[in-house]
């Protein structure tokens, strides 16, 4: 990207005003993910200036002095039309489509016909505003605070989405945040340098989101540029990102790519917390491991093992949490690990220490362990626990441990099994089919009896075409059928009739329920099919 020295003054203007003509001015998409579930929840729309001559010129060459002139509220418009055609593309395409933040200056807030501009480009290619975001940077909502808020109230009352960006770049961020209401956060990780972890940084982006919270706004995260800060954001509530780490800018070319080649939900690789752990630091209560150790992770205790024997070091409050006993630091510590384990879960958890030993990996298991507390008596508990060797020495060996309390679901899990053991007894009564069919993938996942009736198996692709030529859906229902999964795909809630299945052309009444995402995006559809009895 051309970053050199370029046109000032009146003569940047004119050739400004021209490329607007020639349409040099066009967006580069720059996704934001879920860190959590790495999937794509939006982008940012950013101007670039594809020059004939120069290619790409960096927004810094132009952008500040088209905002110093006013300019910048005619490329504003000229990309938020671009935006909304490609919006329409994908629409018309049937490719995903995610919401698209489109950035406002300060100077468009002054100008009287604006918001009716933008009304009228969005009209003419028939969206929806839950596809387009307009940001504002924190700079643009400062002073003229009266004439801000009546331009964002409008937006609202035309149902748009907006958002602040660059928030914590400026220095009136908070009285900002009082006096307009915006519906999203974009922190400026940017003004953070170093280990956002540690130190006054982490502390002050930490207390940035639990306010966020306190007010229900969602933050995203810019400038996100590695697993760390991506990971310490999770750690502090903040799922959104958007930086380097995930997508940079791209031409809508390589976007479409990204939204329908199947990099939807690709999970960045995470950061393994253990690797990062100075076993020394632990010790020191001013330590990133200290802060990490007492703070963001579960349950968690450092512990020696030492000829066939364990001794509990640390112990977090969490750790003290999953026990569930109401003990004391002093309990847990005095506690002697093997002794609460019988003879068949003590192997289990020696064996996992010893394969940590060797392989140096993180290893895991599960363990019932009986834990007397003094107030609470003898309880019985199941104990989920992850290992990490984190020390050495030629006579002992030190450990960081993760533990999570799932005795609840290994209940519920026995509960389950009992329920379905009954629910299958019970079925075998009934002709009753059921099955789960996912709308991206057209797969079907059918239930026990349709594999064990009709010859399916555990997963169907290409479904309903594959269960069609099969038979299982008569030739005369076929494109019916075909028909019914076409109106899940847009959206259809739920559908019924009575179809006459398999070549026998026995009569079952046919239901499906769709389910949605937050976008309203059908995910899934639950289908069952009843054998009809005396139907008239």
């Amino acid at each position: 990207m051309f970053s050199g020295d370029f046109l000032t003054g009146t003569a940047l203007l004119a050739a400004g005003r021209l490329a607007l003509e020639r349409g040099e001015f066009i967006p580069y998409y720059q996704a934001q993910y879920n860190h959590s579930t790495g999937m794509i929840t939006g982008a940012e729309a950013l101007v670039r200036w594809l020059h004939p001559e120069k290619g790409l010129i960096s927004p810094a060459a132009f952008l500040p002095e088209f905002e110093e002139n006013g300019f910048i509220s005619e490329i504003d418009l000229a990309v938020f039309e671009q935006v909304c055609a490609f919006v329409r593309k994908c629409l018309d395409g049937k490719l995903a489509v995610v919401p698209i933040s489109v950035n406002i200056s300060r100077k468009d807030i002054f100008v009287p016909d604006f918001i009716a501009k933008l009304e009228a480009l969005r009209e003419k290619y028939g969206l929806s505003t839950r596809y387009l975001r307009l940001e504002l940077t924190e700079s643009a909502a400062q002073g003229s605070v009266e004439q801000v808020i009546a331009f964002i109230d409008e937006l609202h009352t035309l149902g748009y989405v907006v958002e602040m960006d660059d928030f914590g770049s400026g220095f009136s961020s908070l009285n900002v945040l009082k006096d307009v209401n915006f519906d999203i956060i974009k922190l400026d990780l940017r003004f953070l340098s170093g280990n956002l972890s540690g130190g006054r940084g982490g502390t002050i982006v930490s207390s940035v989101i639990r306010m966020c919270q306190w007010l229900g706004l969602p933050v995203i995260a810019e400038g996100v540029e590695d697993v760390r800060q991506a990971d310490f954001m999770r750690s502090i509530g903040c799922d959104y990102i958007q930086g380097f780490l995930y997508a940079r800018p791209e031409p809508e070319e390589e976007f479409i790519r990204r939204l329908s080649g199947g990099v939807i939900g690709t999970v960045v690789p995470q950061l393994s917390l253990i690797e990062t752990l100075d076993a020394g630091a632990f010790w020191s209560p001013e330590s990133q491991e200290t802060l990490i150790f007492s703070n963001y992770v579960g349950g968690a205790c450092i512990f020696e093992y030492t000829n066939g024997r364990v001794e509990i070091l640390r112990v977090n409050e969490k750790y003290l949490a999953e026990m569930g006993m109401n003990m004391s630091e002093k309990e847990v510590i005095a506690m002697d690990l093997f002794s609460v384990l019988d003879e068949k879960n003590l192997p289990v958890y020696r064996n996992m220490l010893e394969r940590a030993i060797e392989t140096g990996e993180e290893q895991e298991c599960e363990t019932w362990r009986s834990i007397m507390s003094q107030c609470c008596g003898e309880e019985r508990i199941c104990v989920r626990s992850t290992v990490r060797l984190i020390g050495k020495s030629p006579v002992s060996t030190l450990f960081y441990a993760m533990i999570r309390n799932i005795t609840a679901e290994k209940n519920r899990f026995s509960d389950m099994l009992d329920t379905e053991r009954r629910f299958k007894a019970a079925s075998e009564q009934v002709n009753i089919y059921f099955w789960e069919y996912t709308v991206a993938t057209h797969e079907m996942r059918p239930c026990f009896r349709c594999m064990r009736d009709l010859g399916l198996p555990a997963l169907v692709t290409n479904y309903p075409d594959t269960a069609i030529e099969m038979g299982i859906f008569p030739p005369e229902v076929a494109d019916m059928y075909r028909d019914w999964h076409r109106q899940i795909e847009q959206g259809a809630e739920s559908l019924e009739a009575v179809i006459p299945l398999t070549v026998g052309r026995v009569p079952f009444r046919v239901r499906y329920t769709t389910e949605f995402d937050e976008l309203g995006k059908p995910v899934k559809a639950y289908g069952s099919a009843a054998l009809v009895i005396n139907e008239e």
